[in-house]
């Protein structure tokens, strides 16, 4: 039998039984973002976003980052991840991105405009041949 709620009245919430699974989820996003609501200063959010394209030669690391200046731009790359990290007045933004080959992280080159970083960086073997005498 379905109970007829009359217009302008809120059903009771506590007998929803739906809330102890919306409260298990809050609870798992707060628990990944460290208690920060999408609406804080945890970065860029939802306006950032990185595309990583490959050739045979080189993978080129694209990310978009609005609001953000060229001096607030900081770079690292360790041969198989590379960070960008950048600071605004307004929130931080720090991204490790995994790189799906093994680059030289000495080649890197990077350009900067109207917010969209550019990274290019060579490829590399994924072992070194090792000659037996």
């Amino acid at each position: 039998m379905a109970t007829h709620i009359p217009t302008g009245m809120r059903r009771d919430d506590r007998d929803d039984p739906f809330d102890d699974i919306f409260s298990e989820i809050e609870r798992m996003m707060e628990e990944m973002t460290g208690g920060v609501s999408a609406a804080g200063n945890a970065g860029f959010g939802s306006d950032a976003h990185v595309s990583i394209y490959e050739t045979d030669d080189e993978l080129r690391v694209v990310a978009d980052m609005p609001g953000v200046r060229k001096e607030d731009i900081d770079i690292k790359c360790d041969g198989r991840h590379v960070t960008i990290s950048a600071s605004t007045d307004t929130s931080d933004y720090e991204e490790r991105i995994e790189l799906p080959a093994r680059v030289d992280e000495h080649s890197a080159s990077a350009t900067f405009n109207n917010g969209i970083l550019e990274i290019t960086l060579d490829r590399t073997g994924s072992s070194a041949n090792i000659d037996l005498d």
